[in-house]
């Protein structure tokens, strides 16, 4: 009963996330200020989909050619985006993880 109950659940949970995260026009109704995310009623809240966009920008910067929905969908492109600006303290925090720190430094 217990796993009957949370499968239905889990199905309804889908079913209303999917539309809400799907296609680009959830995409456009995200604003956001640098790495932060413009929530109405709760300010600017970090989230991984203006992390992104913001590194973009930062690469960018310096030289990259490189697009925030590239970042979101190619890991490899967030590393390299991370390679080239990853010690720009704008964006350490979100390049933590995706940067080679064998480079002799501490």
């Amino acid at each position: 009963m217990h796993s009957i109950r949370a499968a239905i659940l889990g199905i309804i949970a889908i079913s209303i996330i999917t539309p809400l995260t799907s296609g680009d026009a959830a995409h456009a109704a995200i604003r956001c200020e640098g790495p932060y995310q413009l929530v109405r009623g709760q300010g600017k809240i970090a989230t991984p989909y203006c992390e992104d966009g913001f590194l973009a920008a930062v690469a960018r910067g310096y030289g990259m050619k490189v697009s925030g929905n590239a970042i979101r969908h190619n890991p490899h492109k967030k590393d390299d985006a991370c390679r080239l600006a990853g010690h720009d303290i704008r964006v350490a925090d979100i390049c933590a993880g995706h940067r080679d720190e064998s480079d002799g430094r501490r």
